[in-house]
């Protein structure tokens, strides 16, 4: 964006990720409900939960109770929402109370150490996250109210959060999978956790030789994604190696039946790799970034890492509707020319207003953004620059490929998964008939 950033913790953002956050917590708790019969209540719960904060989003956007570039301006609607808000939280409650019997589960939790476990741990966590950031949107609303002044809550309130919760998050990605149902075992544990952590050991003291110890959550955030993929990349070759040795054909043939016979499963893996290249990404172009402002005059030179930006002239070139603005860089990388860079200006007389035109250079290889901004253009034909270096910040939009890709094989209809869940479904009601 104009500003050099992907995320602004804006409420109106915030309300479209609050959903998102219980929706995920509900995806993974219904798992053990199908598998154990647990978690009933909370699994409602939940539903009701994501389907409050999607209208409290609407809320939000509609009522202009809020300062967002997202939100309309103040309208009385925002009462109507707010008042069908209670309407569906309380209704929700009341038949939740009067089904409880029927909700109420006979099964319990076996040990702390078992899957369901992990499971319940990651949904405490993101409803944690999820009403932290629920806390951080409506605190302007209550400031106000109280107080009479919008007192409002910046991104180091959020991101400090989302490290406290975000880190462990990751960390049971890759330990949900290798911990056993009912209970498991301290030998089991071993033999599943072995190469999986020492891929995340290995791979986290070469980043810290390497000099990432600058950022101890960067490297943490590392590490954890290093083990979660060698759990990931464990399963996958676990799964393969059984059908193989089931089947006896080729390698490629029995990884693509694992697949086929377990869309749900391993395609939730391959969404799990997303989230881990998301944290990846998320990490590198926060914690290892470079900024860097000067302002430069016509032949001038910056250095930033290992790049040399170089202004040579200042473009205006009158548009549709405004007036443009470019100051063009020559760029080197290690010392060669790499190209050159248009970042500006637009000026909208009509509006009274101005837009930010920022240049990009994206290296597609090494993942990374070089990022110009023009912060003023001055009289004496100075400009002042701000230009930010983001590392593996192109991994953030491959993760939303291999999102992509993973939820079209999880959600891919199954007819044997089809049948088994009918099965499944049938015994639940032959046990609660009986």
């Amino acid at each position: 964006m104009g500003w050099g950033g992907y995320y602004a913790w804006d409420p109106v953002e915030n309300a479209a990720l609050m959903p998102w956050l219980a929706a995920t917590a509900f995806l993974h708790s219904v798992m053990i409900q199908e598998k154990r019969g647990m978690l009933k209540v909370w699994n409602v719960l939940l539903v009701v939960l994501a389907f409050c904060l999607a209208l409290f989003g609407t809320f939000l956007t509609r009522s202009g109770v809020v300062s967002s570039i997202h939100s309309f301006t103040q309208s009385p609607l925002g009462a109507w929402f707010l008042g069908f808000i209670c309407l569906i939280a309380i209704g929700s409650l009341a038949l939740i109370l009067n089904r409880l019997p029927i909700l109420r589960s006979k099964t319990r939790m076996e040990s702390l150490v078992s899957r369901e476990a992990t499971f319940l741990y990651n949904n405490l966590l993101l409803v944690a996250l999820c009403l932290t950031i629920l806390w951080g949107v409506i605190f302007p609303i209550l400031s106000e109210a109280v107080r009479g002044e919008q007192i409002t809550v910046s991104g180091p309130y959020y991101n400090f959060f989302l490290r406290i919760f975000g880190l462990p998050l990751l960390l049971l990605m890759g330990i949900g999978p290798l911990v056993a149902w009912r209970r498991a075992s301290l030998r089991s544990l071993g033999r599943s956790f072995a190469w999986p952590a020492a891929i995340g050991l290995a791979v986290g003291i070469v980043l810290l030789l390497l000099g990432a110890g600058s950022s101890w959550i960067g490297l943490l955030a590392y590490t954890f994604s290093a083990f979660v993929l060698g759990s990931i990349g464990y399963e996958f070759v676990r799964g393969t190696r059984a059908r193989h040795a089931l089947t006896g054909g080729p390698w490629l043939a029995a990884f693509s039946e694992l697949v086929a016979r377990n869309r749900r499963r391993y395609g939730g893996y391959i969404v799990h790799a997303a989230i881990v290249l998301l944290a990846i990404g998320v990490a590198g172009s926060s914690a290892y970034d470079k900024v860097r402002e000067r302002t430069l005059s016509p032949g001038q030179t910056m250095a930033i890492g290992s790049y040399g930006l170089t202004y040579r002239e200042l473009v205006r070139r009158q548009g549709a509707n405004a007036t443009e603005f470019r100051a063009l860089l020559d760029v080197r990388k290690d010392g060669n020319r790499v190209g050159t860079l248009a970042s500006g200006k637009n000026s909208y007389p009509a509006e009274q207003q101005t837009s930010n035109e920022v240049g990009i250079r994206s290296d597609y290889l090494t993942g990374e953004d070089l990022f110009v901004i023009t912060d003023q253009i001055n009289p004496n034909g100075t400009i002042a620059f701000k230009v930010l270096v983001k590392p593996l910040v192109n991994l953030i939009w491959l993760a939303g490929v291999v999102f992509l890709i993973g939820s079209l094989v999880a959600l891919w209809p199954s007819a044997v998964e089809q049948r088994r869940l009918a099965d499944r479904y049938r015994e639940l009601r032959a046990l609660a008939g009986a």
